[in-house]
């Protein structure tokens, strides 16, 4: 596992990490969005990787990848190539990372969802995908996509043609999920993609 001081991890404010996708000829099934990279994402340029994150936990629980995958120290090739092959792809709301994702303004959480919007459209427009784009924090969806109401799971309304679902944040912060309930709503949308 990677090691970074609080003062390392400091000089990653700001930065971005970058999507991780198939190449647009390729399917994409089940596109994972995140809030917005956290520092510990950043220094590694790896989507959920912080070590208390329980992100790939939960994944190889709900039996979305078929290997254990520690991205503490940043995804491998061969990591990254497994899961374009499968279909699968990360992007965050918003690019800036942060220590936590309260730090984020309203304004850029809705500029980030006009973003995602853009991103999505531009794929489905290639025809391959993604089938099912899952976001993972309902607070962070409420805001960016004006929906003050919306519940976790399947969304009533499509995302700019792809099936929408609102997964819970697997942050080491958001106390009250366990792997085992991430699993749980990370599998419905795996499900929903045709990926299980």
């Amino acid at each position: 596992m990677a090691r970074f001081t609080q003062a390392e991890l400091q000089t990653y404010y700001g930065a971005s990490v970058p999507d991780l996708l198939p190449a647009d000829d390729q399917p994409l099934r089940l596109l994972f969005v995140g809030i917005n990279p956290g520092l510990w994402t950043a220094a590694t340029q790896t989507h959920f990787a912080h070590p208390l994150n329980r992100f790939y936990p939960a994944i190889f629980r709900a039996g979305i990848t078929n290997r254990p995958i520690d991205a503490s120290a940043g995804m491998t090739a061969e990591d990254r190539d497994y899961f374009r092959a499968r279909g699968i792809g990360f992007t965050n709301i918003v690019r800036r990372a942060t220590a936590k994702a309260s730090e984020l303004t309203n304004t850029e959480l809705k500029e980030g969802g006009a973003e995602l919007f853009s991103l999505v459209a531009r794929r489905l427009a290639t025809q391959k995908g993604p089938d099912v784009v899952a976001i993972a924090g309902i607070t962070a969806y409420r805001t960016a996509f004006n929906r003050p109401k919306a519940k976790q799971g399947r969304q009533p309304e499509p995302l700019a043609g792809s099936e929408l679902w609102v997964v819970p944040n697997p942050s080491g912060l958001n106390a009250h999920e366990t792997v085992p309930t991430l699993a749980a709503a990370y599998a419905e949308a795996a499900r929903a993609a045709g990926l299980l």
